[in-house]
């Protein structure tokens, strides 16, 4: 039973996040925001990331009890974002400056719910994984296949918009045609235009309905109380980041944070692409989703792989996926193509971050590991994120041909470019110990 509560835990937990950040990159800009406004708007998940490392292992894990820290958040995070289904672009499409973007009253509406949310949602991440731990017999068994279900989670918040997205007007009466001819019109015959868009805000609303949904079952988790820290803990973080004066290290750290802002821009511009090479609109979701069913074939070889490959080497297949990826999308823009590429971005996941967060657990000393890998991932969900989001929207703006046409060509020749850079750094300087004994000593 407790198994089946974490698991259940995991799955809305990821459900939330699956709901509503693949659509949201096409939502803004159809709702008319600016590239500073949305910039920042989606600047405010990684902004709760940097807090988060601070906010959630200094303080609210040892001042709170798990699960119910995880109800409070999830109610009022999910009250937040369920009100964005009822928000509207800026009435005015001119901006003489700087300061009317920002005062503007529908950004202001918009972006202070995003970061309630963003500030609320963002520390459940690693809380979930705290209640996890605490309360599993076994973790280092049991929590592979209990974190498994946040993953069937995301791609569960997928699939559901085939449907919310389709174009129900157009697709004949259930029973007045044949069976096979009325699911083909069901999923093939997406909303368009302004239809589309009211659609698309529908994914605020899942994601709300589902975050009050996990609130309410938080309060039958086991409990799990504070941890008591030993006071050391809150200056672990700058010992972790005195180790990247070892090279190996410091390399890892910059490819990390060239990886993150790569994955960042899959994300930024894939669902317009693939409405721009065929794809329906309401298959986007569907299609991206590819990327996180091979995630979960990737993760069940990933010790396979590390065993007979190394670090260096698998890593670098991670980065390189997203070249291949990119350089598909740039060069080969067929539809069939571009759907199946996508099965990379699972690749790209495991092969690179979970890969990153093993490494760390293997060569950081123990009494800083655990600020370790909140600092890499402080790169994973907030830096490199971040400097994507506020980087993005402008290059929307100069990539533009007219108001419809994008130059998908030049989009992609950059992650394409930075992926290989990546890779060469690696290849060229990342050297690590070659025995885990070997790395206590060098960085103890």
């Amino acid at each position: 039973m407790v198994r089946f509560k974490l698991s259940a835990m995991m799955f809305l937990e990821f459900f939330i996040w699956g709901a509503w950040l693949p659509l949201i990159f096409a939502y803004l800009p159809a709702l008319g925001f600016t590239p500073l406004q949305i910039g920042l708007i989606l600047a405010t998940f990684n902004v709760a990331a940097l807090v988060g490392m601070f906010f959630s292992n200094q303080f609210a894990d040892r001042t709170f009890a798990a699960e119910k820290f995880l109800a409070f958040s999830h109610l009022i995070g999910g009250l937040a974002i369920g009100a964005l289904f009822w928000l509207k672009g800026p009435t005015s499409k001119e901006f003489p400056t700087v300061m009317a973007q920002l005062y503007d009253p529908a950004f202001l509406s918009f972006f202070g719910l995003m970061l309630i949310h963003s500030l609320l949602y963002v520390p459940t991440i690693s809380i979930t994984n705290s209640i996890a731990f605490a309360n599993l017999q076994d973790p280092q068994k049991e929590f592979g296949p209990v974190r498994l279900w946040g993953t069937i989670g995301w791609i569960a918040a997928a699939w559901p918009f085939v449907f919310i997205l389709t174009d129900w007007d157009k697709v004949p009466a259930f029973g007045s045609v044949g069976f096979v001819e009325w699911l083909g019109a069901a999923l093939g015959t997406p909303k368009s235009g302004e239809a589309m868009i009211a659609a698309r805000a529908s994914t605020f609303l899942a994601a709300g309905i589902a975050s009050v949904v996990l609130a309410v079952f938080s309060l039958t988790l086991p409990h799990t109380p504070p941890k008591v820290g030993s006071g050391t803990e809150s200056l672990a973080w700058l010992e972790a980041l005195k180790l990247l004066r070892f090279p190996f290290l410091l390399v890892l750290f910059i490819v990390t944070f060239i990886d993150a802002a790569v994955h960042q821009y899959y994300f930024f511009w894939t669902p317009g692409f693939l409405e721009n090479v065929g794809v329906p609109g309401n298959w986007i979701t569907p299609v991206m989703s590819i990327g996180q069913i091979a995630e979960i074939l990737t993760m069940a070889i990933l010790g396979l792989v590390l065993k007979n490959f190394g670090w260096r080497a698998t890593m670098i297949v991670g980065v390189l996926g997203h070249a291949a990826r990119f350089g598909v999308f740039a060069f080969l823009p067929n539809r069939e193509l571009v759907i199946a590429v996508n099965v990379l971005h699972g690749i790209c996941y495991a092969f690179f971050f979970a890969t990153v967060y093993i490494f760390v657990d293997e060569y950081f000393p123990k009494d800083v590991r655990a600020s370790a890998q909140g600092l890499f991932n402080l790169l994973i969900l907030g830096v490199g994120p971040l400097f994507t989001n506020l980087g993005a929207p402008y290059l929307a703006s100069w990539f533009k041909i007219d108001d419809v046409k994008m130059d998908y060509y030049s989009v992609f020749l950059l992650p394409a470019g930075a992926s290989l850079v990546a890779a060469i750094l690696l290849l060229l300087f990342f050297h690590p110990p070659k025995s885990k004994s070997a790395a206590e000593t060098s960085v103890g």
